[in-house]
């Protein structure tokens, strides 16, 4: 049994605690237990389960700390000493710190019983209507499904213990014409079974796939864009996680000032630009604790394009006199209530953007990435979708991006977030992809 309730887990740590013979010790225990289906030109390709639990201990004696973990429950006492053994041997740790004690950590609902029921009979019909949707207008599908059903529970040698019990479901298809040349894309997650409707993002991306045939090529340059939640959520993403407040002291970050500070109070993106995190929030609920386990609290990160917050581990909060504040486990970008629709029937002239993917930096310090357009990119005039374009290299930086908003459309759950749809002047495009 790869899931544990929350009195099972507690009892195991404590077991695992009752060998302690260390200065301190904490013990991280998690498990997940699941299944998934792929598929791939209609057809089924390959499914299975998983089931895996994980317990890992850290012990110190004085700075000095070593880590062991197994996956046996019934080898608790020889991780113990395994672990004690390597923190004999391991050198002193400047900035150690012992474990947290006790914590109030919140309550965010993740786990609900109908994704935790999921079975293979609901992954084959889940991915039958995937395929259903594409057999019917001759396109070719590949998509992915997986559940998960999982815990996480941590204990200390100083009286901390806590425990959080989540499921969830994804899915992603990517859609195909029959000889190549039109390719579209959706994905979807929830921690509900129910709110998963496979059918209905096959058909949003078999449309795209339709729609980007014969696509024409446009000359690199800078256009204004439309970004789909799917196209921005991996340069925002990479925006929050750089929010650190150590690299920033150290001059080491795009939120460091020149001759010293940091921009904390200072203005870096559009007045309109409102981003959080909050654990609790019911469309994206997150994990309670950090790794260090450091309650996660409701943080605005920017807030009308002024930095509110940055992330502070607990090794740097102590050093700088400030309250420990972990990076999010999952974030919100406030918009409006514009669709996609009025977005695009708002553009005189512009690229519909659905996806980008291989995001990889190219300068830490102005957070400049470079990138690629993918699975639908489509010339706007006049409001409406006029012909597909053939797909670009962006270079482009987070931080100019929301610098450059024109509009912000009603955010959508993407990859655990919710993001607008948003409308940005002078994206810069680099160069041309052959891909579809």
């Amino acid at each position: 049994m790869a899931f544990l309730t929350r009195d099972e887990a507690r009892s195991l740590l404590e077991q695992v605690l009752s060998h302690s013979r260390a200065d301190d010790c904490a013990v991280h225990l998690s498990g997940s237990e699941g299944g998934h289906l792929r598929y791939a030109r209609n057809t089924v390709t390959t499914s299975g389960e998983a089931r895996d639990l994980t317990l890992t201990v850290a012990s110190s004696f004085g700075r000095r700390t070593g880590t062991a973990s197994t996956n046996d429950r019934g080898a608790v006492a020889e991780v113990v000493r395994r672990s004690e053994d390597l923190a004999r041997l391991a050198p002193e740790d400047p900035e150690y710190l012992p474990p947290p004690g006790p914590q109030a950590y919140p309550h965010p609902r993740r786990y609900f019983d109908d994704t935790a029921g999921i079975t293979p009979a609901y992954r084959s019909a889940a991915a039958g209507a995937s395929i259903d949707v594409c057999r019917q207008v001759r396109l070719v599908a590949a998509g992915f499904l997986e559940n998960t059903t999982g815990f996480q529970a941590l204990m200390t040698s100083r009286g901390l213990f806590g425990y959080d019990a989540a499921t969830g479901v994804d899915f992603s298809v990517t859609v195909r014409t029959g000889d190549g040349k039109g390719a579209g894309y959706a994905a979807r997650d929830a921690h509900r079974a129910a709110l998963l409707d496979t059918a209905a993002a096959t058909r949003l991306a078999a449309d795209k796939a339709l729609r980007s045939v014969d696509a024409r090529a446009l000359p690199p340059g800078q256009y204004t864009v439309i970004l789909e939640p799917a196209a921005s959520v991996g340069l925002l993403q990479n925006l929050l996680f750089n929010m650190d407040a150590r690299q920033a002291d150290e001059g080491r970050s795009f939120l460091s000032r020149t001759g010293g500070g940091t921009l904390l109070g200072e203005r870096i993106a559009d007045a309109r630009v409102v981003l959080y995190s909050d654990p609790t929030h019911p469309d994206v609920p997150s994990a309670p604790w950090d790794a260090e386990g450091v309650p996660h609290r409701r943080t605005v990160w920017i807030e009308k394009g002024v930095v509110r917050n940055l992330a502070y581990s607990r090794y740097w909060a102590r050093h700088q006199g400030k309250a420990p504040v972990p990076l999010p486990g999952s974030f919100i970008m406030e918009g409006t209530d514009a669709s996609l629709a009025d977005l695009i029937a708002g553009t005189r002239r512009g690229i519909l953007v659905t996806r980008t993917w291989y995001i990889r930096s190219v300068d830490p310090q102005t957070l400049l990435y470079t990138g690629l357009t993918r699975d639908g990119t489509f010339w706007i005039e006049d409001g409406n979708i006029a012909f597909p374009i053939k797909n670009f290299r962006f270079n482009e930086s987070p931080v100019t991006m929301l610098n450059q908003v024109d509009a912000l459309g009603k955010p959508e759950r993407t990859g655990g977030n919710l993001i607008p749809p948003m409308k940005i002047r002078d994206f810069t495009f680099s160069s041309l992809s052959d891909a579809v």
